[in-house]
């Protein structure tokens, strides 16, 4: 069993608790390799130990049996796509605030024990296939696991797209913008904006609107084999921006159109405890009822 021990520096100063699991791990009788999930950005100083190898995460993954993440959701779903893509489970430690697809907390890496001998379950997650069409011609293309945010970026106006299932209208929103979400990212950004809490396991599209200017828009739940568009109108001298995953914005002008649909591929999140989702929410969110 060979696990990369992918930890965020900002989160686990010096790596320390990278490296407590990995005592933990060899001990069990696993291989790992410690990596960090991105290049520190120039001019940022990032603390690393000095008598432990860390490689990278990129150059590891192909020959992976698991990845485990210490961080917060963020990392996790930074770490998401190209996981996916090498089909390398994911488990997740929470070194963060909230940490909805952690496994595990600071306070319980002796469960990692269970990994090197192969005593865990995984669940899928659904993704998106996130597209972005300028007339006939693909400008983008992502995967996502949370979900996809077209918004108006910090300027103070009003954003103005179409939404479309299946080439049917379903709203035209004016304001801040629309979230395309997964069930697992629907206790995300969508579940602050006021759309609903879905189970993380089962399957639909979220489309939640955020801060419409209209008394009569709604979070909609979709089935998981529509397909949805969001269309900016033609002549719109007003640009927008898609984020996947929170992660970097790709301008949209005018006549722009984001395709979303169900993934033929999903993330696999590895299972060590019998933690039920609705223990989650309500200890994640203080006491939330659904």
């Amino acid at each position: 069993m060979r696990i990369i021990l992918s930890s965020n520096p900002y989160r686990d100063r010096g790596l320390r608790v990278a490296q407590e699991s990995q005592r933990i791990l060899r001990a069990a009788g696993a291989d790992t390799v410690i990596c960090i999930p991105f290049t520190p950005k120039k001019g940022e100083r990032v603390e690393l130990p000095r008598n432990t190898a860390v490689s990278v995460l990129e150059k590891e993954l192909p020959r992976a049996d698991l990845l485990i993440c210490f961080g917060g959701d963020g990392t996790i779903l930074h770490a998401a796509r190209d996981a996916t893509l090498h089909d390398v489970p994911i488990l997740g430690v929470n070194m963060g605030s909230v940490g909805f697809m952690a496994e595990l907390e600071r306070s319980e890496l002796q469960m990692l024990t269970a990994l090197a001998s192969g005593r865990f379950t995984t669940e899928a997650r659904m993704m998106l296939d996130v597209n972005v069409f300028r007339g006939d011609k693909l400008i983008s293309r992502d995967l996502a696991l949370n979900d996809a945010v077209i918004s108006k970026g910090s300027m103070a106006r009003v954003a103005e797209l179409e939404v479309l299932a299946d080439n049917v209208r379903v709203s035209a929103i004016h304001g801040d913008g629309v979230i395309v979400a997964t069930p697992t990212g629907s206790t995300a950004y969508s579940m602050s904006a006021g759309g609903p809490i879905v189970e993380p396991t089962s399957s639909s599209l979220i489309i939640t609107p955020v801060c419409a200017h209209q008394l009569a828009a709604r979070a909609m739940v979709l089935a998981p084999e529509r397909i949805i568009t969001v269309r900016l109108p033609k002549g719109n001298r007003k640009y927008l921006y898609l984020s996947v995953d929170g992660g970097k914005a790709v301008r949209l002008s005018g006549g722009d159109r984001v395709e979303i649909s169900r993934s033929a591929r999903s993330t696999k999140l590895v299972k060590l405890t019998n933690r039920s989702f609705y223990h989650l929410i309500s200890h994640k969110l203080g006491g939330a009822t659904l």
